[in-house]
């Protein structure tokens, strides 16, 4: 808010420095001395030669003849004039600020004067028959022959503004029309505002407040320009809002990970993308940050690919293990035979070759981390009960460049086949590993999610339609 202060302050202080019309006319209206400010400057007496002789009576003649105008205009019938050798001294008071000015200006146009002493002053006395006071008075009286018209004119205004509301009011016109509930609220908004605006400006004219129109639309514009700064977060978010609502980039329940935060999509809002994380925590991740973030969608696509590494001996076969592994998950009952499962040797380590396991699922039929997990399980088995070796990391210590290596292979003969033999790659883990386990999806986070959008009356704000097509 700090922000919009400063804007606002540094905004009005420049269009009062340029001498903006609106802010002169309102200084006017109001009677104050920042009217001063505004007002033209007098125009300097036209330059004349000044006579050496200077006719009998001319002064007399000249203060008559300022005396004589000025007793025509009511607001000067305060002001005193002296004149002396053709110099007229102007003392007293006058009502408003410009007339200062212009008492000045009728005087030096008065043939003979050579300069004005101007010592006039405004009258702000507030004693009972002072010029301040009969201002007052006049503008009372003008007010209340006005009260009619202005009546008029609210009437008017009230009509314009109660259609505009029954207009934005065809709540079930907007929603045919726009593609989603949100838009439709910002259409009836703007119908709402086209036409207060538009009463205000057909009620001010009517008055006879051009200028007073013309002023509030100004610090109108001033003010949106400030709103526009402080609001800057504020706009971008329901920006983003609409976009997303229109864009659909997900459904509710969807696994979603945007940027670094994952978890099931529960809706959408006017605000914020709300999530239930995996731990069943709610996190509401503003909608200006989603529409910008990257966004991966776990259940759009039914099929899923899992993956593992395992690491089998240096001295086994690679290839052999690569295999067996892959023949081993193809007979798992949830993994899906087309794509058909992969195996990758993908690196060679200290003491074991690394080989990557690869398998799809269908996520409509099967969990996805139960069935990496029981699918991990099948793969160990069927590996050693074929003789491979899954060592962990192996470091061997010499004490002197000499020495020879100690015979580790005599210590622990028998403990494991070295060198598996061909045949024994063909033991299937299908007979050995249990895949009885009950796979299906059971997640308690989606059924929270459904739980919640069920219960929830908030359901009806929610951005995410199914009848629209997703991005």
């Amino acid at each position: 808010m700090k922000r919009f202060w400063i804007v606002f302050a540094l905004a009005a202080v420049s269009l009062l420095n340029m001498g903006h019309p609106a802010f002169a006319q309102l200084g006017q209206i109001l009677g104050s001395p920042a009217s001063s400010a505004t007002a033209s400057p007098s125009p300097a007496a036209p330059e004349q030669a000044i006579s050496e002789v200077q006719d009998n009576n001319s002064d007399a003649r000249i203060a008559a003849r300022i005396r004589g105008i000025f007793a025509e205009l009511p607001e000067f019938s305060g002001v005193k004039v002296e004149v002396g050798q053709g110099v007229v001294s102007l003392s007293g008071t006058v009502p408003n600020q410009p007339d200062i000015a212009r008492a000045e200006n009728i005087a030096a146009r008065v043939t003979g004067v050579v300069t004005v002493n101007n010592d006039l002053a405004r009258d702000i006395s507030v004693k009972v028959g002072s010029s301040t006071i009969d201002s007052l008075t006049q503008k009372l009286q003008a007010l209340l022959k006005l009260l009619p018209l202005i009546g008029v004119a609210i009437l008017l205004a009230a009509i314009i503004i109660a259609i505009g509301y029954a207009i934005a009011g065809l709540t079930g016109l907007w929603r045919r029309i726009a593609p989603n509930s949100f838009l439709a609220e910002l259409i009836a908004s703007a119908i709402r505002f086209v036409f207060i605006l538009s009463g205000l400006i057909i009620a001010l004219d009517m008055v006879g407040a051009g200028t007073l129109m013309g002023a509030v639309l100004g610090g109108a514009g001033v003010i949106g320009i400030a709103l526009g700064f402080a609001m800057r977060d504020t706009i971008e978010n329901y920006v983003a809002s609409l976009m997303l609502s229109l864009r659909q980039p997900f459904r509710p329940n969807d696994w979603v990970e945007i940027d670094t935060y994952e978890g099931r999509v529960i809706r959408l809002t006017s605000r914020a993308t709300i999530l239930m994380t995996l731990d069943g925590n709610h996190l509401r991740i503003p909608n200006a940050q989603v529409f910008k973030a990257v966004i991966l969608n776990f259940t759009r696509n039914p099929q899923r690919r899992f993956q593992f590494d395992m690491g089998v001996d240096s001295d086994d076969d690679a290839l052999a293990a690569r295999n067996l592994g892959v023949e081993t998950l193809a007979q798992l009952p949830f993994v899906l035979g087309d794509p058909k499962a992969e195996g990758r040797i993908i690196q060679v380590g200290d003491s074991n070759v690394l080989v990557r396991f690869l398998a799809w699922i269908d996520q409509r039929d099967t969990d996805f981390n139960k069935s990496q997990s029981l699918a991990i399980v099948a793969v160990k088995v069927a590996l050693e009960k074929a003789g491979f070796g899954l060592p962990e990391p192996i470091y061997r210590l010499r004490f002197d460049p000499r020495t020879m290596p100690l015979p580790f292979e005599n210590i622990a003969q028998g403990s494991r086949t070295a060198n598996p033999s061909p045949d024994s790659h063909k033991v299937s883990a299908s007979a050995e590993v249990v895949t009885t386990e009950d796979v299906r999806p059971a997640d308690e986070v989606a059924d929270m999610v459904e739980a919640e959008r069920a219960n929830d009356p908030g359901e009806s704000k929610d951005l995410l339609d199914h009848s629209r097509p997703v991005e």
